[in-house]
């Protein structure tokens, strides 16, 4: 498993791996923690915003910051990320407004943002959905770039990314996405988020390997991170980047990390985990591992980390006003998206549904009239 930087924040000399860091200095590993203090503190606020009705549910990421903040910061403007439906902080990588992203879990849009602004495709909550697509895209993307020569590939060429977790690692979508991948050589990058648990499922009843090396059964390579530690996921993300603009194939990127919090707000993983497994999980924070190597180092002082934090409180208030005066749509609405022409019955169904509303106001109104009786 590569790893640069170990659990109390000491950096780890790697030539081989050092080589993707180059461009790596101080302003870059402060921005870096500002990424995730960021996304951890909007995570935190949309979980209160869903226990108090504000959304329908959320998805927590806390721990997995590193993992996607370094991935996401190793992509090019021109590269395509498909997420899934937890990676918040990649999002934040490709200027996704955060606000937006609470459109869909608050249950009044279909996405929340354009997906063609920023090369960050729909959250996709149909486990492992979103990799065929990413595949296609992978592959539409080569026949683009046939016509550069290779300098340019490796400066300009598109490169794909798909992100899913240990659970969709087993879906048949994710193995047929690598066989086609593996098959059309696509410029794509398997970005696994190995966070332990499948909702209440351990990875040891996924596999008995890690699971990268189920690369080798397709015939690309498949290479495990430390996923806790940012800087090691900003090399492997970049190097597997590089492999795919310049015609070398797809990659597996397993990054090995850890859920601190619930699958879901509906979730309860008190239920299927122990204490102590959170509390040594606790010991790896990406965020305090980071933390630690600022510390030590002297590239963040005390103004630098009071600074995020009151930074990410005003980001998190901007949050929680735009989400509160998000408009409510219809409920009607929702007819108009389930064909492109009317339909006889999602009509019938339509005329039924205001009929059951329409019998709320005249409810609604034999009670006022007996109030003013």
């Amino acid at each position: 498993m590569i790893q640069l930087m170990n659990i109390d924040g000491e950096r780890q000399a790697n030539p081989e791996w050092d080589a993707y860091l180059s461009d790596v200095d101080d302003d870059m590993l402060r921005q870096f923690y500002r990424d995730m203090f960021y996304t951890r503190r909007f995570d935190k606020e949309a979980t209160a915003l869903q226990r108090q009705g504000q959304l329908a549910l959320w998805v927590p990421l806390r721990g997995q910051e590193a993992a996607q903040i370094g991935a996401g910061r190793a992509t090019k403007p021109q590269d395509y990320l498909f997420p899934t439906y937890r990676e918040h902080g990649v999002a934040l990588t490709r200027n996704v407004d955060f606000p937006q992203m609470l459109r869909l879990f608050r249950g009044i849009s279909n996405g929340g943002w354009d997906p063609r602004e920023n090369n960050f495709h729909m959250y996709t909550m149909v486990l492992a959905a979103q990799v065929p697509h990413a595949t296609g895209y992978a592959m539409a993307a080569k026949m683009d770039d046939a016509a550069m020569t290779p300098e340019q590939r490796a400066e300009d060429g598109t490169a794909v990314m798909a992100f899913f977790g240990d659970g969709a690692s087993s879906e048949g979508d994710v193995h047929e996405s690598m066989v086609f991948a593996a098959s059309f050589n696509a410029p794509l990058v398997f970005f696994c988020q190995n966070n332990q648990w499948a909702i209440s499922v351990p990875v040891e009843v996924q596999t008995k390997v890690p699971l990268s090396y189920r690369a080798q059964g397709y015939g690309f390579p498949g290479i495990r991170v430390d996923g806790n530690d940012v800087l090691a996921v900003l090399a492997v993300t970049r190097w597997a980047l590089e492999r795919a603009r310049t015609g070398q194939g797809p990659t597996f990127i397993e990054a090995y990390t850890y859920r601190m919090s619930a699958h879901t707000t509906a979730d309860d993983p008190t239920k299927y985990r122990l204490d102590s497994e959170e509390a040594a999980w606790v010991e790896r924070d990406p965020l305090t591992r980071l933390e630690n190597h600022l510390r030590a180092t002297g590239i963040g002082d005390d103004a630098f980390f009071e600074d995020v934090s009151r930074g990410a409180d005003e980001m998190a208030a901007r949050v929680r006003q735009e989400a509160m005066s998000f408009p409510v749509p219809q409920l009607e609405n929702l007819f108009e998206n389930v064909y492109a022409e009317a339909h006889p019955l999602i009509q019938a169904e339509l005329r039924e549904h205001l009929e059951y509303e329409a019998g709320f106001l005249d409810q609604a109104d034999a009670t006022a009239g007996g109030k003013h009786a």
